[in-house]
């Protein structure tokens, strides 16, 4: 039975849905302001691990995962770049999506965006209005009124007393209480025309906290089976959820609540905030642009970077270095080299045997990844061990769970990449396919020759270039980029 570490409850308790063999689950996605980081990219990644294991072991998934279109920061980027807000946010949700595939990130059932829902949002702080729970306040806002909501502070654990506004609300002047949030933004006369709806409280635009209320409501109902997101929307945005949506409509919002660890730079988080981000594209794109949303992706180094956010367990703190991504693909690299040395068979994944009850042990005690990965190391090492077409045909099949090892070996192995060791980076970067070819080429005949001096000299320009040959069976050789 999988069990999933409940924020709310504190503990690991078996996964409870609504309904029989379905789980509804809404993650908060992207505000698209700006290309996405390392940290956005262990959201992405650890939630399609979540939905493909679910998927893999017969439930229904129902996954949405929201886009914030409209929002302070949006609007600021939009005025200084001097383009209607739309033209931003459409460019950056290309670029999201680019980042998305590069990343081996399936797309969720529905991708609602906040002004496809503004409608419902004025419904739902209409009836908060009604229940005493929200007011208008002196400068137009439309405030959640806190201290009027029992429970408030259940899902951060904080009091009352130590809380404070919201991450991405200035106190203002119009209310009632420093705690109390804002539900809907009255415009301001030096804001941008497109940033605006009309509505009962004048022309605004929604808080940032009210649109996942009504997207998950509208498109999932209550109580959600898994409501998920980033380590930094624990508060306030998901206590404020839960506050909107049940002072609204009674009940549980969510059964299960799921926040992934932060992606960290040394001891600090990394976020744009600080300035200390690495942008997934300039991780994993051949020719990173600010100007183009697509790009092409080195196969090569976008799964190295999804494998290193999936070797690590989604809870943990996960630390952003060069020598930790220089470590995952080494550590992928030998796993393809299995998958190379004995090509795989088609197999139907066999619950009942050793590896994959194993593999399904760890990924039922809370997406355990980490202990999945384990497994698929030990699979790589019985099929070098044993040549086994069987094992390296479960190492591909389970590693296709986990969106892991589905590339032709050869092609992966071939690739360049920049995640190199610093003596080798300069040379193997110079070095192209047609070249290293056409030195082996050069070595066949020196060993036709019987010139086996030249034959070790041209192996050892190769290794001190970044390159590794094998001899095998038959008098071919491989190779790959070390």
């Amino acid at each position: 039975m999988l069990h999933i570490y409940n924020t709310l409850s504190r503990q690991k308790t078996p996964l409870q849905t609504a309904e029989p063999g379905v789980v509804r689950m809404y993650v908060c996605g992207m505000t698209v302001y700006d290309f996405c980081h390392l940290g956005h990219a262990r959201m992405l990644v650890s939630f399609d691990v979540v939905q493909r294991w679910l998927r893999a072991t017969g439930y229904q998934v129902r996954y949405v995962r929201n886009i914030t279109d409209i929002d302070d920061k949006i609007i600021r980027r939009a005025v200084e770049r001097d383009v209607p807000i739309s033209t931003l946010t459409e460019f950056f949700i290309a670029a999201m999506r680019a980042d998305e595939k590069a990343l081996g990130v399936q797309a969720p059932d529905a991708e609602p965006r906040a002004t496809e829902h503004v409608a419902g949002m004025l419904d739902i702080i209409s009836v908060l209005e009604q229940r005493g729970l929200a007011y208008c306040g002196s400068d137009g806002d439309v405030n959640f009124s806190v201290r009027k909501f029992p429970g408030y502070g259940k899902l951060s654990g904080k009091s009352l007393d130590d809380l404070r506004a919201g991450e991405r609300v200035a106190v203002s002047s119009g209310k009632q209480d420093p705690l109390d949030f804002v539900l809907w933004k009255s415009a301001k006369p030096d804001e941008p025309a497109d940033s605006r709806w009309d509505s009962p409280y004048g022309p605004g635009r929604p808080g940032w906290h009210i649109e996942c209320s009504a997207m998950s409501h509208t498109l999932l109902g209550m109580p959600l089976d898994i409501h998920g997101g980033g380590p930094d929307l624990k508060f306030p945005h998901h206590e404020n959820e839960i506050a909107q949506s049940e002072g609204a409509f009674g009940g549980t919002l969510a059964t299960t609540w799921m926040h992934c660890g932060p992606m960290m730079v040394d001891t600090e988080k990394m976020s744009k905030s600080l300035g200390n981000f690495r942008r997934i594209r300039d991780t994993v794109a051949d020719r990173p642009t600010e100007t183009q949303a697509d790009y092409t992706a080195n196969p090569r180094e976008s799964e190295m970077l999804r494998f290193f956010l999936v070797r690590s367990h989604y809870r943990s703190v996960q630390n952003y270095t060069p020598d930790n991504l220089l470590d995952a693909q080494h550590a992928l690299d030998r796993l393809y080299q299995a998958l190379l040395n004995v090509p795989p068979a088609v197999v139907e994944i066999d619950w009942q045997a050793p590896a994959p009850q194993a593999f399904r042990a760890a990924m039922d005690d809370d997406f355990n990844t980490a202990g999945a990965v384990a497994v698929l190391f030990d699979l790589a090492s019985q099929a070098n061990r044993d040549t086994s077409a069987q094992a390296s045909g479960l190492l591909r099949a389970l590693g296709a769970i986990l969106g892991l090892l589905q590339t032709d070996p050869q092609a992966y192995l071939q690739s360049t990449t920049r995640f190199l060791s610093t003596a080798l980076q300069s040379e193997a970067a110079a070095l192209s396919t047609q070249a290293i070819e056409a030195l082996i080429d050069q070595r066949s005949q020196a060993k036709a020759a019987r010139d086996f001096a030249r034959a070790d000299q041209i192996r050892t320009q190769l290794r001190d270039q970044g390159v590794e040959l094998a001899d095998v069976a038959g008098g071919a050789t491989q190779w790959r980029r070390v």
